[in-house]
């Protein structure tokens, strides 16, 4: 199970660490920390040194009832950011947090190698068709709505028999325009309730039946912090509970602020599933 990120074949057999670095000042976590130039080089090469394969760059927060950001501001803080991170490790393999067709095609173009897209394609009509004429790595999300509205459509009958279904025809569309590489994340905390996520998580196992790489952002969300009466800045040691049962379910790919202690996860995880 491979992916091409600018003719480097990324073999995720052995699952991958994917770091968070949110450019925006509203993120539910780290809002603010990373908007100058040595704070977001200071993490970045944290990140690296602790094990992320893939650097994630967002500069539009996608939690719950997020304010909106104008294409032309998330457009610059991206490609600002991209720049810059490629300036200073140029080796880095980008991934870029957007839902705007054009953001992902100038990031592209800019040094970005992968398009993490929160919507699969639902708020952007353009997008599935840029992707597939940019022939990169998609990943593409379970949601309803958007940021403002999702946590008033979060009602189903078999929410994980709909997910696989919507995968399935996301999947289906993709493949029709000739996008190879995609990358499924079933997007915890959007549009879903706390139940319904901790239902999704227990059965995780079902979506390797799509026959593609799974992607699991549950870092310090509030599925877990609300769960155990915290809060986010204390819900490291509860993140790194969930990603070694994602792990043990077939996930590929952890997305998270905590880079050494995801990689400490699938260190432990790939040496528990060794052929001794």
């Amino acid at each position: 199970m491979t992916i091409n990120c600018r003719g480097k074949l990324i073999d995720l057999t052995t699952p991958k660490v994917m770091g968070i670095l949110n450019v925006t000042t509203n993120s539910f976590f780290d809002g603010g920390r990373y908007v100058e130039e040595k704070s977001i080089l200071n993490q970045v090469e944290k990140m690296l040194v602790e094990g992320a394969t893939f650097i994630d760059i967002g500069a539009y927060s996608s939690k719950q009832n997020a304010e909106f950001v104008a294409q032309e501001e998330e457009l610059k803080k991206v490609l600002t950011t991209v720049e810059l991170v490629l300036k200073n490790f140029p080796e880095t393999l980008i991934s870029v947090d957007t839902f705007r067709s054009k953001v992902a095609q100038e990031a592209i173009v800019c040094g970005a190698c992968i398009i993490n897209d929160i919507s699969a394609g639902n708020l952007d009509e353009n997008m599935l068709q840029t992707v597939a004429r940019l022939q990169v790595p998609y990943i593409m999300m379970h949601m309803k709505g958007n940021p403002q509205t999702m946590q008033s459509l979060a009602q189903y009958e078999n929410i994980v028999k709909e997910m696989l279904f919507y995968f399935s025809e996301k999947v289906a569309q993709a493949r029709s325009l000739g996008i190879s590489d995609l990358i499924i994340d079933p997007g915890f905390g959007f549009a879903k309730s706390l139940e319904q996520n901790f239902e999704v998580m227990n059965k995780l196992e079902l979506f390797q039946m799509i026959d593609l790489p799974i992607l699991v952002g549950v870092s310090r969300k509030s599925m877990i912090y609300k769960t155990l009466e915290t809060t986010a800045e204390f819900a490291l040691n509860g993140t790194t509970v969930l990603n070694t049962i994602a792990l043990q379910k077939g996930t590929k790919i952890l997305r998270v602020h905590d880079v050494k202690e995801a990689a400490e996860c699938v260190k432990l995880y790939s040496k528990l599933n060794s052929n001794f």
